[in-house]
This record gives C-alpha cells, structure tokens and sequence, in this order.
C-alpha cells in the first residue's frame, strides 16, 4: 500500500512538470510578430469614405497651385525614398510589421531626447501589441518609427523617435488609429507623424504593387521653409513657421496632371503613377525636398525607382485646399 502511494506521488510529480513545459512551449513569444505584412493587404484600410480613401482625380485646383509648385521647386524630380536593401546600414524606407489579435502587449513609456521632445500629453496611451523585435525605422536613427497592424481587429499602432527598451518600447510620441472607422486625431493633436495623420496607409507597399493597384494618397515631405504654419483636413497638427500664399499646409495634396504621359514607365511605376492622379500626394511631414515615402522590401528594383525622379514637380497641381486651421 505504501508502495502504491509513492507510485502515485512520483507519477503526479512528473506529469505536472510535463504539463507545465508543455504550456510554457504554447506561451506567445512578446518578441516575436504574430502576423506577416502580406496579410495586412487583405483588410480594409478605413472605410471607402474615410478622406484617405478620396478619389481626388476630379477635384478642383487650388488657386495658388501655381505658387506653391514653384515656391516648392517646378523643376524638382520627385524622389523615392524607399527600396531594397541597405542605405547606411538600415532598410530603405519605413517598416511595419503585421500581428494578430493574440500578440502580447507591452508597455510604452514617453520621454524626450536629443533628437526630439516628449508629446506624451498628445499621445495615445499603452499598453501596445508590438513585438519587441519591430523594425525600427533607420535602425533607430532619425525618425525611428516603428509600426504595427493588427490584422484581425483593425487596429493600427505608431511610435516615433522610438527605442526598445527593456520590455518595452520608449517614444515620443504614439498614435492608435482604428482602421474600421472614419476617425481622426484631436484638432492640435500630432501623431507618429508630424502632420498628426497615421504613417502606414499613407506608404507605398510592395505588396500593394503585386496586387496591381495603389488606393490611397502617398505621403511625402518638403523643407520646412516651404510648409505652411497651418494644417487642412484630416491633417490635426501644424509646424511653426512661415505664412504665406505660397507655402503648403500639412494635409496639402498634390496631383499628377491627368495628361501625363506614364506609357515609358515599367509596371511598378505606373501603379505608383496612376496612384499620383487618382490619389494625390499628401503633405504629412517636414523632411527632404519632394521625397515620397514607402517601405522598405526585397523586391524593389532601386535603378527601377530612380526613374520617378524624371518626374517634376510641375507636372502636379495643387488640389484645393479649403480652410486651414491656423493654430492648434
């Protein structure tokens, strides 16, 4: 009998501990993204009516189109930055990674840097579901965005002037966007981006090209010297600075001219194009001259890229603005 007892003890013992390694083995990894950025493509980004989603081909010319194409630069070539491989050691664009609605979430904590301040008052609160191995924009130099796209509930998350730390993300600055709604930031508000507008469904994706089609604006930047101190919809946030007729507003969009001839270009450049007219640029940040903004993948062709650059400004037009919002 006692034999029988201690049998029963032992074999307690070791099928707990078997149980117990076989659950942590089933634990999710917090370090690790739970999704992939091919499935992010298959959800909707905002609704149809949301104003990223805004087929501009047709809309009216802002008055002083023709002032801010030049005060901008008319013969400026627009430039891609984003592609293949590595400029200065980092990936050439911004980074996103995509994760299901079972990735852990870590905390966020706002501070100020060298590079930047702390905009945690204009910031949305974490907990946030990022891997703590998210690509970090430039390796952490510059912007340092990192972004992450929760697949199955909608939910779009963005740090800037990011690093990871311990276990969890410093920033600062975060903005949560949820992509199932027509839903924007408080008026004054920034966001990961200056312009107080989400940075991922205005990047130019390859995947997006493998489908065949770009539907939305694409965002881009200019000298802050060429920035108006104002902001239009759905743009929330301004940069001091300069007024003027002849400067552009955050959430300012440019339209490739109907009539420019595309036929020359490869395929990939001729989504991007036609993306141009139908969607327009959008002003979200200031940074280089006439840079528009993708991110990074494999399959660019970088010589492919390089020929938008043939692309002057001023075969664009400046869509009407509406009214600015002149303080935040």
């Amino acid at each position: 009998m006692k034999t029988s007892i201690f049998y029963w003890a032992a074999f307690y013992v070791v099928m707990t501990f078997v149980y117990s390694c076989s659950n942590s083995n089933d634990a999710i990894d917090d370090s690790k993204p739970t999704g992939d950025i091919n499935t992010v493509e298959n959800i909707q980004i905002f609704p149809a009516n949301h104003p990223l989603n805004l087929d501009i081909s047709n809309s009216p010319v802002d008055v002083n189109s023709d002032l801010i194409i030049n005060n901008i630069g008319a013969h400026k070539g627009i430039f891609p930055d984003f592609g293949s491989g590595e400029y200065q050691g980092a990936p050439i664009g911004i980074p996103y990674v995509g994760v299901n609605g079972n990735q852990p979430k870590v905390p966020i904590t706002f501070r100020g840097n060298g590079y930047d301040g702390n905009y945690g008052a204009e910031s949305d609160q974490g907990p946030f579901p990022i891997p703590l191995n998210a690509p970090i924009e430039g390796n952490g130099v510059g912007d340092s965005h990192v972004i992450a796209v929760d697949v199955e509930n909608g939910m779009l998350y963005e740090l800037y002037n990011a690093a990871q730390v311990g276990n969890g993300f410093e920033a600062s600055s975060a903005a949560v966007f949820n992509l199932n709604t027509v839903t924007f930031r408080p008026d004054g508000w920034t966001s990961a981006d200056a312009a107080g507008l989400p940075i991922f469904p205005l990047l130019v994706r390859y995947p997006e090209i493998e489908k065949g089609e770009i539907d939305h604006p694409i965002r881009f930047t200019i000298n802050r010297s060429k920035i108006y101190e104002g902001y239009v919809h759905p743009a929330k946030h301004l940069v001091s600075g300069n007024t003027g007729d002849e400067l552009l507003p955050f959430g300012g969009r440019l339209r490739l001219k109907a009539d420019y001839d595309i036929s020359s270009f490869s395929e990939t450049n001729q989504i991007i194009l036609i993306a141009m007219k139908k969607y327009g640029l959008m002003l979200a940040d200031v940074g280089s001259g006439m840079f528009i903004i993708g991110a990074p993948h494999d399959k660019w062709d970088n010589d492919d890229l390089k020929e938008l650059l043939k692309v002057t400004l001023d075969n664009f037009e400046v869509i009407e603005l509406g009214a600015i919002t002149l303080n935040d």
